[in-house]
């Protein structure tokens, strides 16, 4: 008895992590991903899911766990939902998961534990493996050898970050529906916020026929506007810093 209440007293000491899922049709997967939610092994946790005007049956499936805060919102596009997940967040961290991924049960504690060791760092990522939904054909433009791969992915499903890092980089451009993970990620460095990277697969992305990361073409495109929006800021940013320099130049002939 002594040793559980000891736990439930670690466990109301440690900060809020706040978990969104954005999720826009995906009935056939959502209660899967909450219950890997649920299995973390880090408390407390908030999960809120957002949903982005779903014409299927999400509504009843994130209803039907107390543990969720359900959210509705008009069809707006998945960047604009996990945005609102962020103004709806109450947690000191914010972690994210799509709808039809999985996280490993220990994401959350192996994540926070770093973060709250390493206070100079605003958000880490992990390990992603991918999986083959079972039954489904592999998407096309995928490798059979893309199902066996395990890498450090700039996903915002590896992610955990402080929630003081939105308020500096800014939400997700809801212009990309592709590339929005990958800006966001750009934009962090820029701000010059410290990334933390751990060495396990701590998610696993399932592929299916509907995976949105597989139109090869429009991830392209939106990929060369992130590059060409990056090197735009970097030349604004040394334009606006050649000016200051005449500015403080001019002041000190005055």
């Amino acid at each position: 008895m002594a040793d559980v209440l000891a736990e439930r007293a670690t466990d109301v000491d440690k900060p809020l992590v706040s978990v969104i899922l954005a999720v826009y049709n995906y009935e056939r997967y959502l209660a899967e991903a909450i219950e890997s939610v649920l299995a973390q092994s880090y408390r407390p946790i908030e999960i809120i899911v957002i949903d982005d005007g779903s014409t299927d049956g999400t509504a009843q499936v994130a209803r039907s766990y107390e543990e969720v805060r359900y959210v509705h919102q008009t069809n707006q596009g998945h960047a604009a939902a996990m945005n609102a997940g962020i103004k709806a967040a109450q947690g000191e961290f914010i972690a994210f998961l799509d709808a039809d991924d999985l996280w490993a049960p220990n994401k959350l504690s192996v994540q926070m534990d770093y973060l709250l060791q390493h206070r100079h760092v605003g958000y880490i990522i992990a390990k992603m493996q991918n999986f083959l939904e079972p039954g489904a054909q592999l998407p096309r433009r995928a490798t059979k050898d893309l199902q066996l791969s395990e890498y450090v992915a700039l996903s915002v499903g590896t992610l955990v970050a402080r929630k003081t890092v939105f308020e500096l980089v800014g939400d997700f451009d809801t212009t990309f529906r592709y590339a929005k993970d990958v800006d966001w990620f750009v934009r962090a460095k820029e701000a010059g916020v410290r990334m933390g990277v751990m060495p396990e697969i701590l998610l696993y992305r399932r592929l299916h026929e509907s995976n949105r990361s597989y139109r090869t073409q429009a991830r392209a495109s939106e990929f060369l506007q992130v590059v060409k929006s990056a090197i735009a800021r970097k030349r604004d940013g040394d334009s606006g810093r050649e000016l200051q320099k005449d500015n403080d130049a001019q002041r000190a002939t005055d």
